[in-house]
């Protein structure tokens, strides 16, 4: 199998990347990734490259690039590539809407003149907008898109132009929702490893408003065994959402970070609330489960031990994140 990857030295990408070739010796990867501020390319140290991992470092927003990179012969893409902080994303919204957006449809073009067979759009559960607290219902995949922030507002129109790609040219496309993930090489300006990071330091950990800002959490091998499940027996033209049942609110998990490095709760800081800020997520996963067999094996709680443990383990790795240092890993990422 030959896989077209975009943004795979990102979190889940890079994730997604080591599990193929881990768990599949017959697998082939060209990763395409613009090493933006996220990206990065100690996510795949470690794995050789060569006949089974090639990474180049190109932008997905680029036509020419793009057709030149998707010769005739992949089986699949799967596109991981995204501006996701949704904080930036009400800074500035001009990367978002040509990465996610632009970037998406020339994929599609590009994916249906080669013949590749399969598309998979990895989106997320922040399309559907929010749900509020006594809401005793879940978003399913027929639950409709009311995104909230410029970043859920670009990824909702990704998600679009794919299921037009479907329905307008009969292109195999099919969309994947998950919640919120965490695990090893999160990129330290998201909420967990923030939270991780700076209780490490013993350092304060800012919390928006009043905490109780509920999200469903999954580990990201589980994300990962659930896209490998979609892109092998997922339908043609099927969303897919994918959640682990881990609703908790922020409060909560800042809470058992402190427990799991041994600090007290004084490091907890309450700061400004973000504009638009969504109360809660949380996605019913029983298409996924029933269709394709799949289910989560990961434990918050377990998940979160192991979590903590990287990050204290993987020291050098985050350190040249928050000094800086890592941007220099830039000048040697191969480029075609």
């Amino acid at each position: 199998m030959r896989l077209f990857v975009t943004g795979g030295c990102g979190f889940i990408g890079s994730n997604f990347i080591r599990h193929m070739l881990a768990s599949r010796s017959g697998v082939s990867i060209l990763n395409v990734d613009l090493l933006t501020y996220a990206g990065n390319p100690a996510n795949l140290e470690g794995l050789p490259e060569g006949e089974r991992l090639r990474t180049v470092r190109e932008d997905i927003a680029d036509e020419a690039r793009m057709e030149a990179l998707m010769t005739p012969g992949f089986d699949a893409v799967i596109n991981f590539a995204a501006e996701s902080h949704v904080d930036r994303s009400i800074e500035g919204a001009r990367d978002f809407v040509r990465t996610n957006v632009t970037g998406t449809q020339v994929l599609l073009d590009a994916a249906r003149r080669h013949g590749v067979g399969r598309f998979v759009q990895v989106s997320t559960d922040e399309v559907y907008g929010a749900l509020a607290l006594d809401d005793p219902s879940r978003f399913t995949e027929a639950s409709p898109l009311r995104p909230s922030s410029p970043y859920a507002a670009s990824k909702a129109s990704a998600d679009l132009l794919a299921a037009a790609s479907f329905r307008t040219h009969g292109q195999d496309v099919r969309i994947t929702r998950c919640s919120n993930n965490y695990g090893p090489y999160q990129f330290p300006e998201k909420f967990l490893p923030q939270m991780i990071l700076n209780s490490l330091d013993a350092r304060t950990m800012p919390i928006y408003g009043d905490g109780l800002y509920v999200r469903d959490w999954i580990h990201v091998e589980d994300h990962c065994r659930a896209v490998e499940a979609v892109l092998e027996a997922g339908r043609p033209g099927e969303i897919y959402n994918i959640g682990a049942d881990g609703e908790r609110p922020n409060i909560e998990v800042a809470k058992e970070v402190l427990r799991l490095t041994g600090r007290d709760e004084s490091l907890l800081t309450r700061v400004a609330d973000r504009p638009g800020h969504d109360r809660r997520y949380a996605v019913d996963a029983s298409r996924i489960r029933k269709e394709l067999g799949w289910a989560p094996r990961v434990g918050f709680i377990e998940g979160l031990e192991g979590t903590v443990r990287w990050y204290r383990e993987n020291e050098r790795w985050w350190r040249r994140i928050v000094s800086g240092d890592y941007l220099v890993d830039r000048r040697s990422a191969r480029a075609d």
